[in-house]
């Protein structure tokens, strides 16, 4: 037995919209939230996984080739029968002498 009430079905009518609305408003709001974070992180100096992986390269060749001169140094060193500076102390310059009187 189904009944006729036109209230009834205004009421269903009604609460189907308000929940479409409130969907869309939920949509809307993710959507704008999402596009400020994109925004905001943008403006910030991060670099690429790609430009990360590059620049690290560098890094670890400067490194490489650094140690490899340090080796050709010492050898040349080794050559010319030196010591390295660093690891001679410097002279100790002397005090003057007081006359005694």
């Amino acid at each position: 037995m189904q009944t006729d009430n036109r209230l009834f079905d205004d009421f269903v009518k009604f609460v189907n919209g308000a929940a479409g609305t409130f969907a869309g408003m939920a949509r809307e709001g993710g959507e704008s939230a999402r596009e400020r974070a994109k925004e905001w992180i943008g403006g910030l100096d991060f670099v690429s996984r790609d430009e990360f992986e590059v620049v690290k390269a560098m890094a670890v060749a400067a490194r490489d080739e650094a140690d490899a001169l340090k080796l050709r140094i010492a050898a040349l060193e080794a050559q010319l029968g030196a010591a390295p500076a660093a690891a001679k102390p410097a002279p100790k310059p002397k005090a003057p002498k007081k006359p005694q009187g």
